[in-house]
């Protein structure tokens, strides 16, 4: 039987999501990657119980995450019955539902009929009530917002889930039903977008901004880039990184010439800071107070350590900054 160590929550930094009386760990554990049906479940047991340890309060799912689609719900409804269900009221589990999850017309999207069915199914492979926070994963161009919206109210008002959230919603699209979940007084608290030193849109085209200004919380996913952030590439693409084995989500020429320079770059500004590249690049995701939380991925419990470790420094110098900014321009 899994215990949690008492002292779990003094290494974690809670940030309020939005104007919501939700605090979200400023490290969220995401399910993407490693998770899947060939995945060690020992080992997805021990990042689960590290995580939690080290205060990570919030795990992020989807209903299509594995692989196998579902695969990593069912996961982790599997280590939630073997211990981690116990402390439930101290977590916070959230799960998704937009794209493609089963054939046919109403496995994907946004529609009522998805999202619904989408949930409940996600709720039985999770072995759990209520999930605390629902996303709708991606804007659907078909279905009408105002249906999609009222469904999301609707789950909350029927108990499934507590809070509503939006994932890959530009500024536009976020104002828009943001205006719908108001006057249906919806607890819509956040919306979940990439982010990183390599991938700045939520800056460009002003959703970082705006959530601050309208007291929406912002969870970032990809805040490594994919590993582009890390040590791994400072010498070439190793043979088992994930562009080699995977090559789904990063591709070879993603790391090219000038992407490597500007990592090497980073790289030596993080020594500087007596961090590592990826606790800079993650501490920097942080650095302006207005990101509720960072999601990271995880292959082994010793990366969800070496992680969270970036806390003891989040702050940058005016100095550091304009460095930052010279080597990403």
């Amino acid at each position: 039987m899994y215990t949690a160590d008492e002292k779990r929550y003094s290494s974690m930094q809670y940030n309020r999501c939005g104007d919501s009386g939700l605090l979200l760990p400023a490290v969220s554990l995401g399910l993407w990657h490693n998770f899947g049906s060939g995945a060690s479940f020992e080992n997805m047991q021990n990042m689960c119980y590290t995580a939690f340890d080290k205060g990570i309060t919030h795990f992020d799912l989807a209903n299509n995450y594995g692989p196998v689609a579902g695969a990593a719900e069912e996961n982790f409804g599997r280590i939630l019955a073997k211990g981690l269900g116990r402390y439930r009221d101290e977590l916070i589990i959230s799960t998704k539902a937009g794209y493609d999850m089963w054939e046919g017309p109403y496995g994907n999207w946004g529609s009522r009929k998805y999202l619904i069915a989408s949930l409940d199914q996600s709720l039985k492979r999770m072995g759990v009530e209520y999930v605390d926070i629902f996303y709708h994963h991606r804007p659907d161009p078909e279905t009408p917002l105002e249906e999609t919206a009222r469904t999301l109210d609707d789950i909350v008002r029927n108990g499934k889930a507590l809070y509503i959230g939006i994932s890959n919603y530009n500024k536009e699209q976020t104002i828009a039903i943001a205006k719908l979940f108001k006057n249906m007084g919806t607890p819509f608290i956040i919306n979940q977008r990439k982010y990183s030193m390599l991938v700045r849109d939520i800056e460009t085209d002003g959703l970082k901004a705006y959530a601050k200004a309208n007291g929406i919380g912002i969870i970032t996913f990809c805040p490594l880039a994919q590993g582009l952030l890390t040590d791994r590439y400072l010498n070439g693409i190793p043979q088992d990184s994930r562009i080699r084995t995977d090559g789904r989500f990063l591709k070879e020429d993603a790391v090219d010439e000038n992407t490597i320079a500007k990592i090497r770059a980073l790289n030596d500004i993080a020594k500087q800071r007596g961090q590592s590249l990826a606790q800079m690049a993650l501490a920097w995701i942080l650095r302006d107070n207005d990101i509720t939380s960072v999601l990271i991925g995880a292959s082994r419990p010793s990366q969800i350590i070496d992680n969270v470790g970036m806390l003891s420094n989040i702050s940058f110098t005016q100095e550091e900054r304009d460095k930052i900014d010279d080597i990403l321009n």
